[in-house]
């Protein structure tokens, strides 16, 4: 049998296409029901592992997913304990550790460890760690989210606190996360769309765990602490999971808009910047929901409402992730198959007006949405005397499938090019009538 959507010959007992990935059994057309990482998964699911993680999903995510678990047990049963400083650092380190494993478990830096880490781990980390110090020990003693921990309870929030933490330092934040994301997926052996969603969560995994390092600098030097510990595991699990999870899912989804997928990196198209001000948003949300909070009646009841407001920006996030991702891949898939049946791997391809995905050789419709390739705006022309489409001594012709128009001589007889006396004279005869 045929793929109805890519024309690719399919035996009979097959579920998926094997070249743009069609469900051939049911009548879900777009895959919302079957994930293009992990089939068994709705595309709208939460689940984490394969959305930040997609390269290890389908070989071992029990294994990344343990690991976070341990790493999480292990920082609030310090924190339950009083034992902040190891809750702390547990807490900051334990996302970057078990993504930079990640990254060697699935090769993502084909040989280049070095420069790799260096850019999208040490390189944001350190410019979060001068950017937090430099907003952070310079603003003066004001109460700062989420903690609430400097006896302000039930003071009021100050206006040009708030512009800061949830305005400026979101903004600039982001900026600096794209930096060594940015720099990688411009490289040709890096600008995959999950290469640039991989690296993207790396920087905002690294700038969360330097950024609490600083804000929590009295934590981490403080030794045991003796007040409520429920506070403390929720502060641990806030700072340590749910923040570095909102940064990462944002920068990621930003960059992978930045990669694209086909041969090639995006680069700085409207689409990135489009994600890049979703990331923005996200960020100044999460720290705009986590300062106010931190004003409630108490510390701890500060700190939950700061963990639901960051798991539902959370929900949100890789809900948009796995969208981008899941037709990401399936668009990979489309211009693939129209490269390897038509133009070749250095043709240009057409894409669709509506969905944006590539369009076959000579086709009339989207194999994809199904929108009418004719329904597009013609091509711009390029000359400044083309001859008419129709009409006598001109060129006849119509729009083909790709939206050009392709013009043939009429056939007939040529203009009469005799004595034009008598043309001359019937023309003003009638003007002088008229």
């Amino acid at each position: 049998m045929g793929c109805p959507r890519c024309g690719a010959a399919l035996p009979d007992v097959a579920h998926f296409c094997h070249v743009c990935g069609l469900d051939e059994r049911s009548g879900d057309s777009g895959r919302r029901h079957s994930f293009a990482v992990k089939p068994d998964e709705p595309v709208a699911s939460f689940a984490l592992i394969s959305s930040i993680m997609p390269r290890g999903a389908g070989q071992r995510p029990q294994t990344y997913r343990l690991a976070l678990t341990v790493a999480l047990a292990v920082a609030l049963v310090a924190a339950l304990f009083g034992a902040m400083p190891i809750a702390v650092l547990v807490a900051a380190f334990a996302i970057p550790v078990v993504y930079v494993v990640y990254l060697y478990d699935v090769n993502l830096w084909e040989d280049e460890p070095l420069p790799v880490t260096a850019l999208a781990f040490l390189l944001t980390g350190g410019l979060a760690l001068v950017f937090t110090v430099l907003w952070t020990f310079l603003r003066g003693p004001v109460p700062l989210a989420p903690t609430g921990l400097d006896g302000t309870v039930g003071a009021a929030p100050r206006l040009g606190t708030f512009v800061l933490v949830a305005l400026l330092v979101p903004v600039v934040g982001e900026l600096i996360r794209q930096v060594g994301p940015v720099m990688l997926a411009s490289r040709p052996r890096f600008d995959d769309l999950m290469d640039g969603l991989t690296f993207g969560v790396v920087s905002g995994v690294a700038y969360a765990c330097f950024d609490t390092l600083v804000r929590h600098w009295d934590l981490l030097t403080g030794g045991l602490q003796d007040q409520n510990a429920g506070l403390w595991a929720s502060l641990v699990f806030l700072e340590g999971f749910v923040k570095p999870l909102v940064m990462g899912s944002a920068t990621g989804l930003a960059c992978a808009e930045f990669s694209g997928l086909g041969r090639g990196y995006d680069g700085f198209t409207p689409r990135y910047v489009r994600a890049v001000v979703l990331a923005v948003l996200a960020n100044i949300a999460y720290q705009a929901g986590t300062y106010l909070f931190s004003f409630a009646g108490s510390p701890t009841l500060g700190v939950l409402l700061g963990v639901l407001w960051g798991l539902l920006i959370l929900g949100v996030l890789i809900l948009r992730l796995r969208t981008v991702l899941h037709v990401g891949l399936m668009e990979a898939a489309l211009e693939r198959s129209a490269r390897e049946r038509g133009v070749g791997e250095t043709g240009e391809l057409a894409f669709c007006a509506r969905c944006e995905m590539p369009l076959q050789e000579h086709a009339a419709f989207c194999t994809a949405c199904g929108t009418a390739v004719r329904v597009q705006a013609k091509p711009e022309r390029t000359g400044a005397s083309e001859p008419a489409l129709t009409g006598a001594g001109g060129a006849a012709g119509g729009v083909g499938p790709d939206g050009s128009v392709s013009r043939t001589p009429l056939a007939g007889p040529p203009p009469p090019t005799g004595d034009t006396t008598e043309v001359r004279a019937r023309v003003e005869d009638e003007e002088g009538r008229a």
